[in-house]
């Protein structure tokens, strides 16, 4: 092996993890959908036993039929790392894994099938990879849809994968026809270095596959014996980890731990059978022992070892996983996990006591997203990637609570339901998705507050207590909303839409501000698009809360309702002195603050416009000055609306973009 073969090594580990992170990634996008309930029915079943031989089958198929088994368990770290499967899902897949990765050596027990027939080897990875990063590049650069390119960044994410495997074994195929490389099958008589034997050679080639071939083809020779044969296999089982360890590398702790169930597995296979193996060979003589074998008893010993052990440990999945968890160090159950369990399908029989969970649910959801708009509105300020990524960690239970909550309430729904359930029933399945979106828009406040950190980007003071003061008042109507939701308050509900209807008024306030900062140079454009952004989602966030208000008085009133006109909760509510009065309170709590500064600052800004001005102005000095203040004032007349309009529509196209990439 030269230097240039360093290089391709690294450029295929390099493919190999670029391919990961790019499934795991498209993968995480598509979920909540289809694939994730597809999963959730082939790995799941009435019992656990059920659930457990399903996904067992699943991963012996799946491996049979793509001949890897680190390919099979780097998916399933992909599908864990982006929250589409639960550890205990993925833990009898694996072991199912295992035993399907003993395909291969079944049909070359028939000679070089694989290389012949155009079926066999289509079914290679070496074979589909290019077809899947061709046909993924095609759906990426002429499809419109987002789904459509999330399904193609899969394809070509698993194109990759496969493609990096691919040039990681390229570059030690030479050493499969090393004749001294394969006499270290049969050199050695020690157990123990055969197991070396089988173990370095398979991290090497990175196939378990490729290595029992190997072994195979040396049985052609007629000096394979059972004796060096077992010990070979077993390190073989071990080996073929290595890609999986690799695979697992910057994956969440759940994910890690499907890595760590697939090496357990396989050293627990390996103890198990050194010690029956040659601990009964110390008081017993097994006469075949030095028997010469062939490709078949080859391709059996694997197939053996391999399910046997998947036999013995199945029923101890969890065990398994707890095992993990505690190697890992992530033995606690996680919030998601904890909280869905509550979405028991056994409960759908008693509605009352099925909404009632789902409603202890949607609690959760509402604590999270209240300390996600905290977190996002300290990420503003102050950017760092520990906030961020418990803001992440939070957005994540809120999507899949949203996702499971969906499909858990339209079973309810589908029952028998007395007219309190049916509204209580309504009013959750219409909430769950404006919480959802509430989330989203405090995400987005952590793309804002990276962008912010990354472009260096600074607010004027006046500026910044303006966004601070928007900031208060949506933290306020969450806090409203959220009570007026847990406690069925109507009087909290009747503060809602006045309130979202200020924070729509000092938004527009701000953005008129901003202009004229952005002619005295206090702000610049970089700075009106991150400002925008803000604006944007904290005006959506009062709408979102405006909708949960209105959910939640249709369950508390029997009262006719306008929904033609918005969120008018009641007829006539808004025409009606109490509503104007909040209104008028909540305008003075957010609005006259920013008005008054702003007036107060007035004569500075009138300044610098004029100073601006006159700094531009090319005009000789003989001029007469009162003259020149006319035309002044006239130029400085036709030039603010000028300029208004264009930030105006500049604003506008922005907020289009990001409504159409939110759509």
């Amino acid at each position: 092996m030269d230097f240039f073969s360093i290089l391709t090594l690294l450029g295929g580990v390099g493919l190999f993890l670029f391919g990961m992170n790019m499934m795991g990634d498209s993968l995480k996008n598509l979920a909540g959908g289809s694939l994730e309930r597809i999963l959730e029915k082939l790995t799941t079943g009435k019992s656990q036993a059920t659930g457990a031989i399903k996904g067992f089958g699943l991963g012996t198929g799946v491996t049979a039929i793509i001949q890897s088994s680190a390919a099979t368990t780097i998916m399933l770290i992909g599908f864990v790392n982006a929250g589409i499967m639960k550890l205990g899902q993925a833990i009898p897949v694996v072991f199912g894994a295992n035993v399907g990765s003993t395909a291969t050596a079944q049909i070359l027990r028939l000679g070089d099938l694989g290389e012949d027939m155009f079926i066999l080897k289509l079914l290679k990875p070496s074979s589909f990879a290019p077809v899947l990063i061709g046909i993924g590049a095609f759906i990426i650069l002429f499809a419109h849809k987002k789904k459509h390119k999330d399904i193609a960044g899969i394809l070509v994410g698993l194109g990759i994968l496969f493609l990096g495997m691919n040039t990681m074994e390229a570059v030690f195929a030479p050493l499969k026809e090393s004749e001294a490389f394969q006499n270290l099958f049969i050199s050695f008589s020690n157990p123990l270095l055969g197991i070396l034997i089988g173990l370095v050679l398979t991290a090497i080639i990175q196939s378990s596959s490729a290595s029992v071939g190997i072994l195979q083809a040396l049985s052609s020779t007629g000096v394979v014996s059972y004796g060096s044969a077992i010990p070979i296999i077993i390190g073989i089982n071990i080996g073929k980890c290595f890609a999986i360890l690799l695979g697992s590398i910057g994956a969440n702790k759940k994910a890690k731990r499907v890595a760590m169930s697939y090496l357990l597995f396989n050293i627990i296979g390996a103890i198990f059978f050194v010690v029956v193996i040659y601990g009964l060979q110390l008081f017993i003589t097994f006469p075949f022992i030095d028997k010469i074998i062939n490709r078949g008893v080859i391709a059996n010993l694997h197939f053996m070892f391999n399910f046997i052990i998947a036999i013995l440990l199945l029923p101890f999945a969890n065990k398994i996983a707890d095992l993990t968890g505690k190697i890992i160090g992530d033995d606690k159950e996680s919030k998601i996990d904890k909280e869905l369990a509550s979405l028991d399908p056994m409960l759908l029989d008693t509605p009352n006591i099925a909404l009632t969970q789902a409603q202890k649910v949607m609690f959760s959801m509402t604590d999270s997203i209240k300390e996600n708009f905290e977190l996002g509105s300290q990420l503003l300020s102050e950017y760092n990637e520990e906030t961020a990524g418990k803001l992440l960690e939070n957005e994540m239970f809120i999507d899949k609570c949203e996702s499971a909550l969906n499909e858990y309430l339209l079973k309810i729904t589908s029952k028998r339901l007395h007219s309190s359930e049916r509204k209580l029933a309504s009013e959750l399945l219409n909430s769950v998705s404006d919480l959802e979106r509430i989330g989203d828009h405090c995400e987005n406040l952590l793309i804002v507050g990276r962008k912010i950190t990354d472009e260096k980007i600074s607010f004027s003071t006046q500026g910044t207590m303006e966004i601070n003061t928007l900031l208060q008042a949506t933290a306020n109507i969450i806090d409203t909303t959220f009570m007026a939701f847990k406690n069925d308050d109507l009087t909290a509900v009747s503060r809602i839409e006045p309130l979202a209807q200020s924070i729509t008024e000092v938004k527009e306030i701000i953005k008129d501000h901003h202009v004229i900062r952005l002619q005295t140079g206090d702000c610049d454009i970089d700075g009106g698009f991150a400002l925008v952004d803000i604006l944007t989602s904290l005006d959506r966030i009062g709408s979102h809360c405006s909708n949960i208000g209105l959910h939640i008085a249709k369950k508390l009133t029997t009262d006719s309702f306008d929904e033609m006109h918005g969120h008018i909760y009641t007829n006539g509510y808004k025409t009606s002195e109490e509503y104007k009065a909040l209104y008028c309170y909540y305008m003075s709590l957010y609005s006259d603050p920013i008005t008054e500064k702003y007036k107060a600052s007035l004569p500075e800004l009138e300044h610098k416009i004029s100073q601006s001005d006159a700094n531009k102005s090319s005009a000789p000095k003989s001029v007469d000055l009162n003259t020149a203040k006319a035309d002044k004032n006239e130029q400085q007349t036709k030039k603010e609306p000028k300029l208004k309009e264009i930030k105006k529509t500049k604003i506008e196209k922005v907020k289009q973009k990001k409504d159409s990439k939110k759509k």
